[in-house]
C-alpha cells in the first residue's frame, strides 16, 4: 500500500511559535536565495547596477534632487499604464491600444475644460468615463467574442487614434487651469515645515519603510509557518535595511528638491491598490490562474469571460488615469499624444519579470522595469546620447529580457 504525504499545514500551536520562528531560521547561502527566485533577484541587481552605472557616467547629475524630481515627472504615466499592462500580461492578453487610450482621454479632457469652460473636476471624471467605456469594449470583443486581444486592441489603436483626431479636430488644445496642472506637476512642500528641506516628504518616506518591514515580516512570518524557505534572519534585516537606505535617500532628495510630488502619491497609492488586488483577492488569483493554465481554470470553476473582460476594463481605467496626468504634464491634449506609450508599457513588463505565455509577473516587477526603462532613458538623455541610439538600446534590453524569461522556464523544466 503507498503512503502519501498530506499537504503542508501549519502544525498545532504553530500560529503561536511562527513568529519566534521567524527569527532563528533561514539560509544564509547568497547563491541560493538568488538562484531560487533568479527571475524577480534578476530585475533588482540590474537596477542597481543601471543606476550605479549613470551615476558614474553623468558624474552624479542623475542621482541630483532635481533629476531624481524629473524622472517621478516625466515617466509617471509609464508606470502608471505598466501596472494595468502587467495584469493584462498575467492573463495572457495584450494591449496595443493603450497610447491611443491615453490621447483620447486626454482629448476628451481638453475639449470639455478648455474649449467648453466646464470645471477641472469634470474633465478628469469624463476622461476616466471614456476609459472604462473603452476598456469595456475590448473586454466585450476580447472575453465574449473570442476575437484575440492582440487583433482587437490593433483595431482599437487605429480606432480610438481616429477618433481623437476626431475629438481635436486635428489641432491641439491649451492651456488646462492651474488647478488641472497641479496634478502631474505639483508638490506637498512645507506641510510639517523643515529647514533647507521638507519633512513631511521624509515622514511619508520613513512611513513607506516602516510599512515595508511590516510587510516582508509578517510574509516571513507566513512561510515559515508552512515551512517554506526564508534566508537568514541576519540576511532578512540586511535586506530590509538596504530597502530602507534607498528609499530614505530617494525622499532626502524628493525633500531638497521640489517636495513630494502629487503625481507620486497618485501612483504610490496605485501601486499599493493592485498590489493587494493581485496578491490577496480572489480577482487576482482567478487572473493568474487564467494566464497560467485557461483549461484548468475553467474546470476549477473560474469565470473566464468575466475576469477578461474587466481586466480589460481595469486597462481602460488606467489608461485613462495615464491620459489625465500626460495631459496634465503637457498642459494641454495633442493629437499625437501617446504615440508609442504601449510598447513602453510593455516593455516595463516584461523587463520586470512577467512571462511571454501569461500566469506570471507582479506590479512591484512592473514598477522596477519601467524605473530600469527611466533610468536608462534619463540618463542616456544626460549624456546626450542620440534618440536613435537610446532606441537600439531600449531594444536590446527588451530582447534580453525576454530571452531570460525562455531561458528561465527551460532552465526549471530540466530542459536545454
Amino acid at each position: 500500500m503507498t503512503s502519501t504525504k498530506p499537504p503542508t499545514t501549519p502544525k498545532s500551536g504553530a500560529s503561536h511559535a511562527a513568529p519566534a520562528a521567524a527569527l532563528h531560521t533561514g539560509t544564509s547561502d547568497p547563491r541560493t536565495l538568488f538562484l531560487g527566485n533568479l527571475r524577480q533577484s534578476g530585475i533588482y541587481v540590474a537596477l542597481v547596477v543601471i543606476v550605479a552605472l549613470f551615476a558614474v557616467l553623468t558624474d552624479g547629475v542623475s542621482l541630483s534632487p532635481g533629476n531624481i524630481t524629473n524622472i517621478v515627472l516625466q515617466y509617471s504615466y509609464i508606470l502608471v499604464l505598466a501596472i494595468g499592462m502587467v495584469i493584462v500580461i498575467i492573463g495572457g492578453h495584450i494591449d496595443l491600444s493603450v497610447g491611443s487610450v491615453v490621447a483620447l482621454t486626454g482629448a476628451v479632457s481638453a475639449v470639455l475644460v478648455i474649449r467648453e469652460g466646464l470645471p477641472w473636476w469634470v474633465g478628469i471624471l469624463a476622461a476616466l468615463a471614456v476609459g472604462v467605456a473603452v476598456g469595456a469594449w475590448h473586454g466585450l470583443w476580447v472575453a465574449y467574442a473570442g476575437i484575440p486581444a492582440f487583433i482587437v486592441t490593433l483595431a482599437g489603436m487605429l480606432l480610438f487614434r481616429g477618433l481623437t483626431l476626431r475629438v481635436l479636430d486635428n489641432v491641439s488644445l491649451s492651456p488646462f487651469p492651474a488647478e488641472y496642472q497641479r496634478l502631474a506637476a505639483g508638490f506637498l512642500n512645507g506641510l510639517l515645515g523643515g529647514e533647507g528641506f521638507d519633512a513631511f516628504t521624509l515622514f511619508i518616506g520613513a512611513f513607506a519603510v516602516t510599512g515595508y518591514a511590516v510587510s516582508v515580516f509578517r510574509t516571513r512570518v507566513a512561510r515559515v509557518r508552512y515551512e517554506q524557505p526564508v534566508e537568514s534572519f541576519p540576511l532578512f534585516v540586511a535586506r530590509v535595511a538596504l530597502v530602507g537606505a534607498v528609499v530614505m535617500y530617494f525622499a532626502w532628495q524628493l525633500a531638497h528638491a521640489r517636495g513630494l510630488p502629487i503625481v507620486l502619491i497618485v501612483l504610490a497609492v496605485l501601486v499599493l491598490v493592485y498590489g493587494l488586488l493581485t496578491r490577496r483577492t480572489v480577482f487576482g488569483r482567478q487572473v493568474y490562474a487564467i494566464g497560467g493554465n485557461l483549461p484548468a481554470a475553467m474546470l476549477s470553476g473560474v469565470r473566464v469571460k468575466a475576469v477578461n473582460f474587466w481586466v480589460f476594463v481595469n486597462m481602460g481605467f488606467l489608461s485613462a488615469v495615464a491620459g489625465v496626468i500626460y495631459s496634465s504634464r503637457s498642459n494641454g491634449a495633442q493629437p499625437a499624444a501617446g504615440n508609442m506609450f504601449e510598447l513602453d508599457a510593455i516593455a516595463a513588463a516584461f523587463i520586470g519579470g512577467a512571462a511571454v505565455t501569461g500566469g506570471v509577473g507582479t506590479v512591484v516587477g512592473a514598477m522596477v522595469g519601467g524605473l530600469i526603462m527611466a533610468v536608462m532613458s534619463n540618463g542616456m538623455q544626460l549624456m546626450g546620447v542620440d534618440q536613435s541610439v537610446q532606441s537600439v538600446v531600449k531594444g536590446l534590453v527588451l530582447l534580453v529580457a525576454v530571452a531570460f524569461d525562455v531561458y528561465h522556464k527551460r532552465r526549471a523544466a530540466g530542459g536545454r
